[in-house]
């Protein structure tokens, strides 16, 4: 059973995640095209800020969706096209690769073509689109611990 660091939220606790014996589960596939899956390591209710690791096969995707707050990730394994990459004018970043995404950074697609893994503390809210805009799932902390939990 993965171990659910969501579990102790005191204030004045420390948390800590033993990587390789938390089990990843899947990622909620409205989000997402394809099988990615996630380890959730910290939530923040003080800050509004929740951390994950993904594990994205190759082929997967996030879906559209913009950064309500700024997000710092470290890409551990692989490739990853944000904004359609480099050929498309955004990035692509190469493991091992550091990225700083501002608050309403717009992500129509962020692709995996190859096997990749990442860590990613999001810092405020993801706020997936459809074409025209319009919210489809507003994800706060409190969603990412109640996915992670439901899983």
């Amino acid at each position: 059973m993965a171990n659910k660091p969501t579990e102790h939220l005191d204030a004045l606790d420390g948390r800590y995640i033993q990587m390789d014996t938390t089990d990843y589960v899947d990622f909620p596939a409205p989000l997402c095209e394809g099988p990615i899956r996630w380890k959730l390591l910290n939530v923040s209710p003080e800050m509004g800020a929740w951390t994950a690791y993904f594990d994205c096969p190759k082929g997967t995707s996030f879906n559209r969706h913009i950064h309500i707050g700024p997000g710092e990730y470290f890409l551990t394994k692989g490739k990853m096209e944000v904004r359609g990459g480099t050929d498309e004018g955004g990035s692509t970043a190469i493991a091992p690769g550091y990225g700083y995404e501002p608050c309403n950074a717009r992500h129509d697609k962020t692709y995996f073509p190859v096997d990749s893994e990442f860590y990613m503390t999001f810092l405020g809210p993801l706020n997936f689109i459809d074409e025209e805009g319009n919210t489809l799932a507003l994800v706060t902390w409190e969603d990412a611990q109640g996915a992670w939990e439901a899983s």
